[in-house]
């Protein structure tokens, strides 16, 4: 329906993939396109690294400006978030963030909607 009303590029957002997602969507853009007789491009939107923390260890962290917290990478499966500490997946980015983490420095969270500054 969309490359009938004219629709002639996709943007396949790259932060929010699923595993299959584009390997099923693809194949079916191209398909469609060329039944239609009509030239359709993809767009891979790469948006850059974007950080992930772990798995929460119980009921979600507040963030309550003021408070001082601990972010670092997961040292084991059990190391989940819990107040006062937020961890990431130990990932080649994630341990580059780690160690760009100097003091002075602002780390965005949830996308900006917060700020917190390393000291």
């Amino acid at each position: 329906k969309m490359i009938e009303a004219g629709t002639d590029i996709f943007r396949l957002n790259c932060s929010h993939r699923r595993g299959g997602d584009f390997e099923r969507v693809y194949p079916l853009i191209r398909k469609y396109a060329a039944e239609m007789g009509r030239k359709v491009e993809v767009l891979g939107d790469l948006q850059g690294p974007k950080f992930r923390v772990a798995e929460l260890a119980g009921d979600p962290v507040p963030l309550v400006e003021g408070d001082i917290l601990e972010f670092g990478l997961c040292k084991d499966d059990n190391d989940h978030i819990r107040p006062g500490r937020i961890t990431m997946k130990p990932t080649v980015e994630q341990s580059a963030l780690m160690k760009a983490a100097k003091v002075g420095i602002d780390l965005l969270i949830e996308d900006g909607l917060m700020k917190v500054n390393v000291v």
